[in-house]
């Protein structure tokens, strides 16, 4: 597989130049460690087609919808005209509240004789497209429409023919492709052929995760063996193919991999101790109550898993491109002084890395935690409540595991870069002035030895 570094090698001159003056692709490791790899990787990457093979749900299970929430059949549509009526000629008036404190503005419903918004909606999509239905919008309504906008519709086929239809949410399909095509831009205009790639990889991750992780849990498979699955799988997608069939990113997947296992032993445990039922939210008991089968804890543990593998890959990815440069520029360093000094770069990685995780959750559940604050409750009670406990374990297992990455992966990269059985410092005959002592061309074969030799020695 070609790397993501997008430089052409032409000729030994112009290889010969950009070694010198340039970050060409890691050097290859000897034949003798890439077999060694291998021998690791390759059942690794089989066993997970096999396991891709033999949970491959085939599409998600059909169900007859229930009507409720997010089951509810949902059709687009047009607002095509915006009315102003008395709240009281369309039943729309609330009851009367009590009279508020001095000083604060009153609360409840639209008030009598104020005014609603009649909104007049036309269904575009589906079985009813072309019919008409109305609503009404109070001023205490979040959120008004405006002729011209469009929505989505909720279809419950068991309520009366005038009551079959309702607005749930505006449709935003076309800002969210305004965003998509500008971060797809900015990502090719920046990262070049690796930003093509990387575009690639998450489009394959999109993939793995809707046509096999979500369908094979519906399926009622283990979530748990299902996301290890389905995470290794994007795992070896999104890393080959971001960065070459490489040594380099063999060993960035092993330390991810071992990541990936340390976080699952640490959720299992900490999920069963703290006794994390992980139904904590409407969304998941509708789910459960749709689908009985599901493991709705192993589904918790499943979300951990998934969730830190972004992460987990650039950390990796990171400290084993830290070391095979730090070797490039040192090639007699021995495997502790590459491990120490690539460990300074990843003491200041997870410093970062820690600290972005345990903010994005906290941002996700933040009304969560301003409604704690509202009821003054104790940092202990907070804590121990499985909403915020689930959370907790959540950022805590994932950033352990972040933790962890970091010296097993230096550790692993440093060993097998240090093990390699090239000479280390001792410059080959013939060695030229704009070639390393002991180092490579960007083909891989040794400088000194194309020097003698007048051909070069392919790895």
């Amino acid at each position: 597989m070609r790397s993501c570094n997008d430089r052409a090698v032409s000729s030994p001159e112009h290889q010969t130049h950009s070694h010198a003056h340039a970050h060409g692709p890691a050097a290859p490791v000897s034949r003798h460690l890439r077999k060694v790899i291998a021998a690791v990787l390759i059942p690794f990457a089989a066993a997970v087609v096999v396991s891709l093979v033999v949970l491959w749900p085939g599409g998600a299970p059909g169900h007859k919808p229930s009507g409720v929430g997010f089951d509810q059949p949902t059709e687009r549509a047009t607002v095509v005209r915006v009315e102003q009526v008395n709240c009281a000629d369309v039943h729309a008036e609330q009851p009367q509240q009590p009279t508020p404190p001095q000083g604060q503005p009153p609360t409840g419903g639209a008030a009598k004789g104020k005014d609603c918004q009649q909104a007049t909606i036309k269904i575009t999509s589906g079985k009813d497209a072309g019919r008409t239905f109305q609503t009404v919008v109070t001023p205490d309504a979040t959120r008004h429409y405006t002729a011209g906008q469009d929505v989505v519709v909720a279809y419950s086929p068991k309520a009366p023919k005038d009551l079959q239809y309702s607005v749930t949410d505006v449709d935003r399909t076309f800002p969210m492709w305004v965003l998509a095509a500008i971060f797809a831009f900015a990502v090719v205009v920046v990262g070049r052929l690796r930003g093509v790639l990387a575009l690639v990889a998450l489009a394959a991750s999109f993939g793995v995760l809707t046509l096999f992780i979500l369908p094979a849990i519906l399926q009622g498979s283990n979530p748990l063996v299902v996301a290890v699955v389905g995470g290794s799988a994007i795992m070896l997608i999104a890393l080959y193919l971001c960065h070459g069939l490489t040594a380099r990113t063999s060993v960035a997947v092993l330390g991810t991999l071992a990541s990936l296992l340390l976080i699952g032993l640490l959720g299992s445990l900490f999920i069963g101790w703290a006794l994390l039922t992980g139904n904590t939210d409407d969304t998941t008991a509708l789910v459960h109550g749709l689908y009985p089968d599901i493991e709705i804890r192993g589904l918790l543990l499943a979300s951990i898993i998934i969730g830190s593998l972004g992460v987990l890959d650039d950390v990796t990815v990171t400290q084993t491109a830290a070391v095979w440069e730090l070797k490039e520029a040192d090639p007699s360093a021995g495997w502790r002084k590459l491990y120490g000094a690539a460990m300074r770069i990843g003491r200041d990685h997870i410093a970062s890395v820690v600290n972005t995780l345990v903010l994005a959750y906290a941002g996700a559940a933040l009304p969560l935690l301003l409604l704690f604050s509202i009821a003054q409750s104790t940092v202990g009670t907070v804590a121990s409540s499985e909403v915020v406990a689930t959370e907790i374990v959540r950022t805590l297992v994932g950033s352990i595991g972040l933790v962890a990455s970091v010296p097993m992966t230096t550790l692993l990269a440093a060993l097998v870069v240090s093990a390699d059985r090239r000479g280390q410092g001792a410059p080959g005959p013939g060695a030229g002035a704009g070639t390393p002592s002991g180092g490579e061309d960007a083909t891989g074969g040794r400088s000194g030895q194309r020097g003698s030799q007048g051909r070069r020695r392919k790895r």
